[in-house]
């Protein structure tokens, strides 16, 4: 039984599920590649019949509370920040996705601009200063595009940014963003893109929610490897599994590991899920292995 304060009891008033059935269908699909009939077969296949449609509604409800609850526990991020843009498919349209991630890449802000220029970097500029959860950026880095440098000035100008702040157009230091942008596309290109403008803000906001508080797991060094659900995570001689939103039934049949080399090296599929570290630890041996056996060959 999932005990709800009385501020949040009134979001699920007159739904026709549980609010674990929402927040759990809601949790699946933003914090996994998958599409809303994906849910929909997901909560069938445990008896509960909801149509794709009202995963759809769940979630534009949802996810920016989601968003709200979640941000006032996260941690503060540092002052280095990283801005870049990337392209999402709204209603057929290329439209330009603003992100911010700090120096270890924890997520800032983002904004959902249907133009990309100087008008637009600055309003993404002031909405990430205005956070409540992160200091003044020490240092602003940019990927060199043009509408950063009249963005930052232009804010300086105001009083909103202060005049110690260094704008640093260096590429090669966003690729943390670069990579922070790939989880995003991925569900995104799951859902086969945005329909409407305001379902889209929605949607991103659910998001970068989740995969915040994933990357806050992952820097608290937690066993439990959010890129590989259902897995066992060998820490020591204890194995700790993965949380009840985050598990996936994965069948042993499809730990298929092969070896080249030799027949005897090669893995039998898992019969029982206590197998899958076991087969995970005597893969990495095997492949320790032949990389000494190339590297140091026997004397014949």
């Amino acid at each position: 039984m999932l005990l709800l304060a009385s501020s949040v009891c009134g979001l699920f008033k007159w739904r026709q599920f549980e609010p674990e059935v929402i927040l759990l269908a809601v949790g699946w699909y933003l914090r996994f590649s998958l599409s809303y009939r994906d849910v929909e077969e997901l909560l069938a296949e445990r008896g509960l019949h909801a149509d794709h449609v009202t995963v759809w509604r769940w979630v534009q409800r949802y996810a920016p509370e989601l968003q709200r609850c979640l941000r006032r526990h996260l941690k503060p991020t540092n002052d280095s920040w990283r801005m870049d843009e990337t392209y999402v498919r709204v209603k057929g349209k290329w439209r330009y996705l603003y992100r911010a991630v700090d120096s270890s890449g924890a997520t800032l802000d983002f904004l959902l601009s249907a133009k990309q220029d100087a008008a637009a970097a600055k309003r993404f500029l002031a909405k990430a200063l205005g956070g409540a959860n992160h200091p003044a950026p020490r240092v602003i880095n940019t990927d060199g595009h043009a509408a950063y440098p009249s963005a930052v000035a232009q804010l300086k100008g105001e009083g909103d940014l202060t005049e110690d702040c260094r704008h640093r157009p260096v590429p090669y230091l966003n690729n943390v963003l670069e990579q922070d942008h790939r989880a995003i596309k991925r569900r995104v290109n799951a859902s086969q893109h945005f329909r409407s403008f305001c379902a889209a803000r929605r949607t991103l906001a659910g998001y970068e929610a989740l995969c915040r508080s994933a990357h806050a797991r992952r820097l608290r060094s937690d066993p439990y490897d959010p890129q590989r659900p259902g897995f066992w995570k060998c820490v020591g001689t204890g194995h700790r599994f993965a949380p009840s939103l985050y598990s996936r039934s994965v069948r042993c049949d499809e730990l298929n590991f092969r070896s080249s080399t030799r027949p005897s090296a090669r893995l039998l599929s898992c019969n029982t899920s206590l197998d899958i570290a076991q087969c995970i630890d005597t893969a990495a041996r095997l492949r320790l292995k032949k990389k000494t056996h190339a590297l140091h060959p026997p004397v014949q």
